[in-house]
């Protein structure tokens, strides 16, 4: 997920809008020629050396749900497991695909491997069109805008409820099964709308790290860095004081051609720096210190990049100066050190590449997309409440920059019209997990709204902790709040089947 954007109007700050934000053998002849198939398997390097199999079909999806001139189709990926299942009504728990390769999510989410066999459950993962194989024009999906414009998260939950529908339909025994819709980031999100749009298709939904407030005068826009220095702050003495002084480091030093020469061979970045590059230069190392609290996982993980346990406290050991006295070179020096943790913490990188921050199955260019048309998330610093360079938030110079890209402008208002914004008290049966060392939880829901939509709070969580497997090092926060969601799930089951 990372899901955001920031509001300059430069290369740099459009590029930050991606990261500031991602099975067994199924066996059924009822399934109609539309629905293709094949086998795979995915070792997860997370899961104490478990290996996670799967099937994977194909099905023959409308390109336009909501208008009937565009007839064509496209064949929408998803992954099967029913190993655990019980065919006599077992829940199916469908994870809402987010903006990437869903074999990527798929390896990521272990929390829902984790509780099949408990709860007898067959385990879906849907691919969200434009991204991974889902691509509705093929290989011209991305040529224009005209192809990209049926990239919303309306059509995208409306695949997820027609594909659900036709499981429930063609799957023998799943007829009468109740589906609980799971996902993180923006894929929680999805989890969260799936439900209160469609809660005739699934019976419940759990939303983590989904930031549905992350939006116009909805939360202040501050609030995501002030929790990205937060982390910092609490994980090594002047870590987050270091990292704020850095930037005018950067200045003083690049002010001639030697500084910028040193500071290329101090990074050991891939392309030497020019006097062009520093805002780029700046933004990635801002995403960088936005990645880590993201990831900032209690064991070592994979998610983004190679990571130790705890990466921020291994980052702030690299940044423990006293402020007073420390020089530039010496605090930029303990800067490149600490951007090692997080881009080579293998070993193996032989140089550092300031045009990537994590990893390639994330879809960049149509998160892109999608942050200039809908899903518009104001972010800003002020260098104060943060350890960043001031930056506000303005609409019209981000509206500006969509359309020099793209050739569209964001609605700013419409995520508030068509989900409801902060007025959700309506619904039933989701429920918002947030952890509190994610800077996503500014956005999310954090309070109970009613009896059936509840959040669950990890203070030593970081970004949807609560979904990846389970783990010797996880705190013992994560585990009440595994425990507590299936409690969740069998009531919501335990509902249906009543009736």
């Amino acid at each position: 997920m990372r899901s955001g954007g920031f509001v300059s109007v430069s290369r740099p700050a459009l590029t930050s809008i991606v990261l500031i934000l991602s099975l067994y053998c199924f066996h059924v002849l009822a399934l109609k020629s539309q629905l293709l198939t094949r086998h795979g398997g995915v070792t997860d390097l997370n899961a104490q050396d478990s290996v996670i199999n799967y099937e994977t079909w194909y099905f023959d999806q409308k390109i336009d749900h909501f208008g009937f001139l565009e007839d064509g189709t496209f064949k929408q990926r998803y992954l099967v497991n029913n190993e655990h299942w019980d065919q006599k009504g077992g829940p199916i728990l469908f994870y809402t695909g987010n903006e990437g390769d869903i074999t990527w999510f798929c390896n990521n989410t272990g929390f829902m491997w984790d509780v099949a066999e408990e709860l007898g459950a067959m385990l879906v993962f849907a691919e969200h069109r434009y991204y991974g194989e889902s691509l509705p024009f093929g290989q011209d999906s991305y040529s224009d805008a005209k192809h990209l414009n049926y990239l919303t998260s309306e059509q995208a939950l409306a695949d997820f409820s027609v594909l659900i529908r036709e499981l429930k339909r063609t799957v023998l025994g799943a007829q009468k099964s109740p589906v609980i819709a799971i996902g993180g980031s923006y894929g929680g999100m999805l989890s969260a709308w799936l439900r209160m749009k469609y809660p005739n298709v699934v019976v419940g939904a759990l939303a983590a790290s989904a930031p549905i407030w992350q939006f116009p005068d909805m939360v202040p826009c501050g609030d995501f860095y002030k929790i990205v220095t937060q982390d910092f702050a609490r994980s090594g003495l002047n870590c987050d004081v270091n990292i704020r002084r850095s930037w005018k480091a950067i200045d003083n030093i690049t002010a001639t051609d030697d500084g910028l020469q040193w500071l290329s061979g101090e990074f050991s970045l891939c392309s030497p720096l020019k006097k062009t590059d520093l805002d780029g230069f700046k933004a990635w190392l801002q995403e960088t210190w936005v990645n880590l609290a993201m990831v900032d996982y209690p064991y070592e993980a994979n998610f983004l990049q190679p990571l130790p346990r705890w990466p921020i406290q291994v980052v702030c050991k690299h940044l423990g100066f006293d402020p007073s006295v420390v020089s530039d070179y010496q605090l930029l020096g303990g800067i490149s050190e600490a951007a090692r943790v997080y881009y080579n913490y293998t070993g193996n990188c032989p140089c550092l590449n300031t045009s990537s921050t994590a990893t390639g199955n994330l879809g960049f260019i149509g998160w892109y997309y999608q942050a200039c048309t809908e899903m518009v998330m104001p972010l800003c610093t002020d260098g104060i409440q943060d350890m960043f360079e001031p930056q506000d938030w303005n609409f019209q110079a981000f509206s500006d920059e969509c359309h020099s890209l793209f050739g569209v402008r964001p609605r700013a208002d419409w995520a508030d019209t068509v989900y409801g914004g902060l007025d959700i008290a309506s619904h039933s049966n989701i429920i918002f997990s947030n952890g509190g060392l994610d800077p996503w939880s500014s956005g999310g829901v954090t309070r109970n709204i009613s009896d059936s939509v509840v959040a669950i709070v990890i203070p030593d969580g970081a970004h949807h902790l609560d979904l990846r497997y389970n783990n010797e090092y996880d705190p013992h926060t994560v585990l009440s709040a595994r425990v507590l969601e299936v409690k969740y799930f069998k009531l919501w089951i335990t509902q249906v089947k009543s009736l």
